[in-house]
């Protein structure tokens, strides 16, 4: 049996995961689990088969500034997914679709954790 990775299922910290949970939402993530309904912990979100999970952390964890990961996703069709969030008004704070010079079309947008959400798709 061939042994492969089929997934990724990152997790992003969240100082309220309440609160993450409204943010994805309005991103199109619909809610797969929490670990508990009041005042949740942790929990999972997915849209279109990609999945993330949201961790809360202590407010001291915070306090020393640290470097999070960035997620990138591929999204076939990058500029009507930014026409999408701009309806839910999701561009605050984001920056607007553009073309790298390494070939690729995309927009960057920061979740009120500012953990970094980059969107692309490849040019050619």
């Amino acid at each position: 049996m061939k042994k492969m990775i089929q997934a990724v299922y990152p997790v992003l910290m969240s100082r309220n995961v309440t609160a993450s949970l409204a943010y994805y939402a309005r991103l199109g993530f619909v809610e797969a689990f929490r670990d508990q309904q009041d005042d949740p912990k942790y929990a999972g979100v997915f849209r279109d088969g990609v999945g993330l999970h949201l961790q809360w952390h202590d407010a001291s964890e915070w306090d020393t500034p640290c470097d999070r990961a960035t997620y990138r996703f591929f999204v076939p069709e990058v500029d009507a997914l930014w026409a999408e969030f701009g309806k839910a008004g999701l561009h605050e704070g984001a920056r607007e679709t553009f073309d790298t010079p390494w070939g690729t079309r995309e927009f960057h947008i920061l979740d009120p954790d500012r953990n970094g959400l980059q969107f692309y798709r490849d040019r050619s």
